[in-house]
């Protein structure tokens, strides 16, 4: 397994939307930015906010979500980064508010950013760390949803789940997916 050479979090750039559920790889990457104490600074031929750590890089792109396999590819190609040493953070309709779940590959379930990012890096097998925010019950309501701020305590399990992927962040680091798997995935009986 590749360590993770490029970390991206997805959401949508300007104050209207930084509480929204749609922003919760922002969350993360600002609070990861923190940890390793190094500053996200805007990069425009990344068409992002930007951080080196070591030999690693932080990425909030700017673009939109709609937009951001533009960021994700044009820092990607620039540093020769392969798909495979890729974490995406992003927000997950399908999960409770407080869940985790870290895979590789597989379908977007219907985020546009990750559409954008699976189009742009021509392949879908780049890493992702989904964080539950819930599903409000109707495809209707899906926009709405996560473009507006979790509920007070939807709000703090989104903010122990960022905890706990914090916590995980050294084997996340290491590369070694299966244990930080064995670490944020609940156990079932």
């Amino acid at each position: 397994m590749s360590a993770p050479r490029l970390i991206v979090g997805l959401g949508n750039p300007g104050a209207e939307y930084e509480d929204n559920r749609h922003n919760v790889g922002f969350w993360f990457i600002d609070q990861l930015a923190r940890q390793l104490a190094v500053s996200l600074v805007p990069q425009g031929k990344f068409f992002g906010r930007v951080a080196r750590a070591g030999d690693r890089w932080l990425l909030q792109p700017m673009t939109y979500m709609n937009l951001s396999g533009q960021a994700v590819a044009a820092l990607a190609r620039f540093y020769r980064i392969a798909a495979e040493e890729t974490l995406v953070v992003h927000d997950e309709l399908d999960l409770p508010p407080g869940s985790i779940r870290l895979k590789q590959g597989g379908g977007n379930g219907g985020h546009n950013g990750l559409k954008d990012i699976q189009a742009r890096l021509a392949t879908p097998d780049f890493w992702r760390l989904r964080l539950g925010i819930g599903h409000p019950g109707e495809r209707a309501a899906v926009v709405n949803h996560v473009l507006r701020a979790p509920r007070r305590e939807e709000h703090e399990l989104i903010g122990t789940a960022i905890d706990r992927c914090l916590l995980a962040w050294p084997l996340l680091a290491a590369g070694d997916y299966a244990a930080a798997q064995r670490q944020l995935h609940p156990k079932t009986a």
